[in-house]
């Protein structure tokens, strides 16, 4: 079976035929930067990463644009809060969110434009809008004229255009011709940055950005539009009214990543139930954590607790030590080796990746086996798939991502181990128990697990 996913805007799982043969583009809302990222943020890029990673796995040259929302109304509000400029708040929190997607494994996008940044094509879109009578400026805003739309609107939502109530996107309804108007552009307003267009100066509406965005990057047609299901109404909604008023076909198909709740709450920095990525990572290991978000099927929500965490790190624990000990006897492994088709099988059923998972888990079974009885041959084999398996969900322990490479320590770390157990080899070699027990003693105490196996002693970090 070929690659079949969850389309939003058809309510139905459809086979992925992309626009261009053997290329497939991609478009993530990505992060509003008014504050740091906590897992829920994060769990939309480890999502749309391993989207990203099987489709390249299958074969596609993968364009993958995540933008980056650097002005709204909540960056300016925490701004003024603060007594800095916008742009510190854009600035830092953008920062933050890089390290936290680059710290649980998220390959970087091929482009990653912020909103300031594309203000003339921003300009283009309402011009465009403006000439074929589907938008308006009023009092130094521009909106979108939702009736001129009203056949259309509302598909990816399934409301009713008479069933729904204005945007809320500003303070002056009297602006708008109908209520359910949505601001493209906002007038300029005191203290707030501004930049020049035809209708006055001001500054974007949230909506317009990503159509200008997407179509820049991926054009006027592209493959799949993803986001968190917070986003289906009304940005996506306006996104698609807007686009496609302006005569472009915009996303093919629409897929949306559950939530991660506390109790019955989303979780939201406002409800003050943010669980921060820097305080995640001192909890479980950072692949651990990406574990714990990858493993549930995206569309699902995540009812978060610390129980379900520490199953998954012991979960993704299971998997990590039958490839330590097994790259302890197979030093090389065979990275075009076929994945199990029960893998491909869950990943191309709308990236099903709890059943995939399931495969991983079942073949490290039988490794383990394998191990236990010598077959190097059969370890081998179920090494390379493991190893495979785990390259796709970006969880594969042996990865420089979750080894550490570059300017780190760990060659040093490495050696320095290495040479104390040496010595305590030679020690119990001598019969010196009692030295050989103190050099274990303090490798523990420095946080380095000792353990003996056939093949010698083997060791690493403490959980």
């Amino acid at each position: 079976m070929s690659l079949h996913i969850y389309d939003t805007s058809t309510r139905a799982i459809r086979e992925f035929v992309p626009v261009e043969a053997g290329r497939a583009s991609i478009y993530l809302c990505g992060a509003t930067v008014q504050a740091p990222p906590h897992i829920g943020h994060i769990r939309s890029g480890v999502n749309f990463d391993v989207l990203r990673r099987w489709l390249a796995r299958s074969g596609y040259d993968v364009t993958f644009c995540r933008n980056v929302t650097d002005i709204d109304d909540k960056i300016i509000r925490v701004a003024a809060e603060e007594g800095v400029p916008w742009f510190v708040v854009a600035e830092r929190n953008q920062r933050a969110f890089t390290w936290a997607y680059d710290t649980l494994g998220c390959l970087p996008p091929t482009v990653e434009p912020r909103a300031t940044g594309h203000v003339p094509e921003m300009i283009t879109l309402m011009q465009r809008l403006i000439d074929r009578g589907h938008a308006y400026a009023s009092g130094g805003d521009v909106y979108f004229d939702v009736r001129s739309w009203a056949d259309h609107y509302g598909s990816l939502s399934n409301q009713k255009l008479e069933n729904m109530r204005g945007a809320g996107d500003t303070d002056d309804e009297s602006c708008k011709h109908d209520p359910r108007d949505f601001a493209l552009w906002k007038g300029e307003k005191p203290g707030e940055p501004t930049w020049p267009t035809p209708w006055g100066p001001g500054r974007p509406g949230w909506h317009l950005e990503c159509s200008a965005m997407a179509t820049k990057y991926l054009g006027p047609t592209f493959d799949i539009h993803g986001g968190g299901l917070d986003l289906i109404f009304p940005h996506h909604e306006n996104e698609i009214a807007q686009s496609q008023a302006a005569g472009d076909g915009f996303a093919r198909n629409w897929m949306h990543n559950g939530l991660v709740k506390i109790g019955a709450e989303k979780m939201s920095k406002s409800l003050g139930n943010s669980l921060l990525i820097p305080e995640m990572v001192q909890k479980v290991r950072p692949v651990e954590l990406r574990y714990y978000l990858a493993a549930p099927h995206y569309r699902s929500s995540i009812e978060y607790s610390e129980e379900a965490l520490r199953e998954a790190a012991a979960a993704y624990q299971r998997i990590e030590g039958f490839v330590t000990r097994a790259a302890e006897v197979i030093h090389d492994v065979d990275a075009d080796a076929p994945l199990p088709q029960a893998f491909v099988d869950a990943l191309n059923d709308d990236l099903g990746t709890p059943q995939a998972l399931a495969v991983v888990h079942e073949v490290v079974r039988e490794g383990n086996v394998a191990l236990s009885r010598g077959d190097k041959e059969a370890v081998a084999r179920l090494l390379a798939e493991t190893q495979n398996m785990l390259d796709v969900l970006g969880l594969d322990p042996r990865s420089p991502q979750w080894r550490g490479t570059g300017s780190d320590l760990s060659p040093v770390v490495d050696a320095l181990v290495a040479v104390a157990l040496e010595q305590r080899k030679a020690a119990r070699a001598r019969k010196d128990y009692a030295a050989a027990d103190a050099i274990r003693d303090q490798l523990s105490a420095a946080g380095i697990t000792v353990e003996d196996t056939p093949h010698g002693a083997r060791w690493e970090l403490s959980r």
